[in-house]
């Protein structure tokens, strides 16, 4: 019984490419848009899901400059 979850990757932009895993054993190289209602999209071959990361995400937790 395998009980791997399917892989995911966080990803900063909206078009992300998919090419499997194995080299020769994986599958063809994908492309994908992550819509904005949504925010994440799932390869439909190997099942790897891209997550959009919020922009503001990691500025917000950043210390602002002195002006």
């Amino acid at each position: 019984m395998n009980d791997a979850s399917p892989e995911v990757e966080h990803v900063t932009t909206s078009r992300v490419s998919c090419v499997g895993q194995g080299g020769a054993l994986g599958h063809p190289k994908v492309w994908y848009h992550i819509p904005d209602d949504r925010g994440w999209v799932k390869c439909g071959y190997c099942d790897k899901r891209f997550v959009l990361r919020n922009p503001h995400e990691q500025t917000e937790q950043e210390p602002s400059g002195s002006g």
